[in-house]
């Protein structure tokens, strides 16, 4: 169990659990998992780290999978090299306790999984969108920590982003030099891929 890192004393709890700055909180519950897209743009505008919302230092890591390489950034705020311990550790996506996305809740429900019948709630422009629904209850991905220095930190916009949020960035260019890899979690198997592992290690284990 890794403690609760100095840098994110000041930030609430739920259930024992660090809320991070850019966690979704409806109706005073944190929506673990689910992005509040203000709190997500301020943190990439201001270079702010999204657990414990303080301004990046010298270094800061983002998180990586084999698609964000593919598009060339990360499409989530940086951490601080601090945080991350903690946010890998209690993380079911990155600890690998969670083996497939959660499946997108229905458009009449709020992000969170609880109806919402409230007028003014901010459901419409923070429900998941596009990858999210392509990865709805899709295995998980294998997820890297990059690190970087922050003088090579970089907005970018990709042409292929939804024109809802013409504002927010795409995430933070991988163009970058990298400083250090560390791997989270690996990728979940298909049950075919799982046979196929399982027969390459009969083989190299001799059995």
């Amino acid at each position: 169990m890794h403690a609760i890192p100095q840098r994110c004393v000041h930030r609430p709890l739920s259930g024992g659990l660090v809320v991070p700055y850019v966690t979704l909180i409806h109706d005073g519950h944190a929506a673990f998992g689910v992005l509040d897209a203000d709190k997500a743009h301020a943190a990439f505008r201001r270079r702010l780290c999204q657990i414990c919302e303080c301004p990046l230092d010298e270094r800061c890591f983002l998180l990586v999978r084999p698609a964000d390489v593919l598009k060339g950034c990360s499409p989530e705020p940086a951490l601080h090299p601090e945080c991350l311990p903690y946010t890998a550790a209690h993380c079911p996506m990155l600890n690998g306790t969670r083996t497939h996305y959660r499946r997108s809740p229905v458009l009449a429900s709020h992000p969170a999984g609880r109806p919402c019948t409230d007028p003014s709630c901010p459901c419409p422009p923070i429900t998941p969108g596009e990858g999210n629904a392509a990865r709805s209850g899709s295995p998980a991905d294998r997820y890297e920590a990059w690190m970087i220095h922050t003088r090579n930190y970089r907005l970018v916009w990709l042409p292929d982003r939804p024109d809802d949020r013409p504002d927010v960035p795409s995430g933070i260019s991988l163009d970058v030099p990298v400083l250090r890899k560390r791997v989270l979690r690996t990728a979940t198997l298909t049950p075919d891929q799982q046979h196929l592992m399982d027969l390459f290690n009969g083989l190299m284990n001799g059995s």
